[in-house]
């Protein structure tokens, strides 16, 4: 089978980039490169962790504390432990998002859900906020997809970094319909 076009690349994204209000404040991160410019060409698969695993909006904003290691995620202002329901939705919903077979992700930065690096993790002894952390539900989705394109929004906003991104995820868009028509390449 020939193909004639160039699949269209199905990418998951934080709900918030593309303009959802969804944000712990009830407002959105709509990234304007995300809608305006990849949107177009792309496939989205929007989620959002926080909502998902059951937190309201509005709510208190949430953070990572402990380890960064294995911090746990807390709500800020009354210290409600969401770990748990965090490690059992981004199970359950990273699976589902494997089985879709995506071809790349975009995080939302400094995200204690959705963060891919840097994210602030508050030591349990005290002491100054580490940017050492990732985001609970990213660290799920990196560890069962680790060769998946994965990008924050805020680093798609460097030249190099955005057309790297965009290579990377239609060369996976194009070796995920090359196998769905039973080529092995080999």
């Amino acid at each position: 089978m020939v193909m004639t076009a160039s699949p269209r690349p199905r990418l998951g994204i934080s709900s918030c980039l593309l303009g959802q209000a969804v944000r712990y404040d009830g407002g959105h991160k709509r990234d304007p490169f995300c809608v305006d410019l990849l949107g177009p060409l792309v496939e989205w698969v929007p989620v959002c962790p926080e909502v998902e695993a059951g937190m309201p909006i509005p709510r208190p904003s949430i953070r990572l504390t402990g380890r960064s290691e294995a911090p746990h995620l807390v709500a800020g202002a009354t210290g409600e432990d969401w770990t748990g329901r965090m490690e059992a939705l981004a199970s359950r919903r990273v699976e589902e998002l494997a089985r879709l077979g995506l071809d790349g992700y975009v995080t939302k930065q400094d995200s204690p859900s959705c963060g891919l690096n840097g994210v602030l993790v508050q030591p349990l002894e005290g002491g100054p906020p580490r940017r050492d952390g990732v985001g609970a539900f990213v660290r799920v989705l990196t560890g069962r997809l680790p060769l998946l394109p994965i990008e924050e929004e805020g680093r798609l906003h460097d030249p190099l970094v955005r057309q790297r991104f965009v290579e990377r995820i239609f060369a996976h868009a194009a070796e995920r319909s090359r196998r769905a028509v039973g080529g092995s390449g080999g």
